[in-house]
């Protein structure tokens, strides 16, 4: 097992090992969980849960919790309001305490909901998050962000509300269908462009970027962006300068899942068209070189995710998107801009008709 500290306060374990899952319950006692109130909502979807939940729910049972279990659809459609009470729902009719706990089984969405329940479920209980996608082991399961979609926007109703444990088992992705494990890699690129310059290279050198890599590689590059986050987060709790830069392609991202309603893109493949419009806004204002910005899309394509945005899409219907975006900041749209390989800057002065020529260059 391999441990990262997330050092917020109060701080964290972010654990690594393949087969942690089958030992939850005896992780979760070490932080401190299960002294006033055995109960534990686990929260999954029915594919994941038919996999993943049995031996999980075994080891909680055998160190003295009481699981109990609720299944969600996935998708991030159902991201919304009426899924949320589904948890708060089950939170009452488990009867759980402030000392109780919600457990995310789950990949980002059902992650993102369950840590927004368990913080406002008694004005907050414990979460534990046992990310079982690649997007969530790593970037979503860390951190503490917490939410769920309004229909004109991604995540515009959230808390920061960090876990008390993460739990990341590489084994449980032998089941991630393809496309999943792809969108994932958007997450992990983006890493290497705003933090990592030696994880860029690393993704450039393998001979393929897929799930054919060795598990050893997918596991290092699994370690390296949930330290990059975990370094972020304990440098920014709550996005008040540095971890702004974690939102690296996803401005226009987020722009381009509400416009589709969810149904186009997945979050990664939406990121990776944001991540290549912040590249092109970069080179536009003189912020970063062509070369570098021609290795992102480079590998862009090397992770087989778009890089074209459909035609039909209209520009005006991104716009207007993009002024709801959470980073808005006195009607200015900003976005993070790549400086060079490893370093990125927030930028809020983009001018407006250089946006609009990065989304026509999407469209060509």
């Amino acid at each position: 097992m391999t441990v990262i500290t997330v050092a917020v306060h109060p701080p964290y374990p972010i654990v690594l090992g393949r087969g942690v899952r089958d030992r939850l319950g005896a992780e979760m006692q070490n932080v401190g969980l299960g002294r006033h109130s055995p109960k534990v909502l686990v929260v999954s979807h029915p594919t994941i849960a038919r996999h993943y939940a049995p031996r999980l729910l075994t080891s909680l049972q055998n160190a003295g919790f009481e699981p109990y279990e609720l299944r969600l659809p996935p998708g991030e459609r159902y991201k919304t309001a009426a899924t949320l009470q589904k948890i708060y729902d089950a939170a009452l009719a488990y009867r759980l305490e402030r000392s109780s706990a919600m457990v995310a089984l789950s990949g980002g969405v059902a992650g993102d909901m369950t840590g927004f329940a368990a913080a406002t479920w008694l004005r907050g209980i414990p979460l534990v998050q046992v990310p079982t996608s690649l997007l969530a082991m790593v970037d979503s399961a860390i951190g503490g962000k917490t939410g769920i979609n309004h229909p004109r926007g991604k995540n515009l109703i959230g808390a920061f509300h960090q876990p008390r444990l993460v739990a990341i088992d590489p084994d449980v992705l032998a089941t991630l269908p393809p496309r999943e494990f792809r969108t994932a890699l958007a997450e992990v690129i983006k890493y290497g462009v705003i933090w990592d310059a030696d994880l860029f290279a690393q993704l450039e050198a393998l001979p393929t970027l897929d799930r054919r890599m060795p598990p050893a590689v997918l596991e290092a590059i699994i370690y390296k962006c949930a330290l990059a986050k975990a370094q972020v987060v304990s440098q920014d709790e709550k996005e008040g300068g540095l971890r702004a830069i974690l939102n690296y392609g996803h401005t226009l991202g987020h722009a381009i899942e509400a416009v589709t309603q969810y149904r186009v893109f997945n979050h990664g493949e939406a990121v990776a068209l944001g991540c290549l419009a912040a590249g092109f806004i970069a080179v536009e204002l003189s912020l970063w070189s062509a070369a570098d910005n021609q290795r992102q899309t480079a590998l862009i394509r090397k992770a087989k995710l778009p890089t074209r945005l459909p035609a039909t899409l209209a520009a005006a219907d991104l716009r207007l998107a993009l002024q709801a975006d959470k980073k808005v900041m006195a009607g200015q749209v900003r976005f993070v801009l790549p400086k060079a390989i490893g370093q990125a800057v927030v930028v809020d002065q983009v001018p407006a008709p250089t946006i609009e020529r990065a989304i026509a260059h999407l469209q060509t």
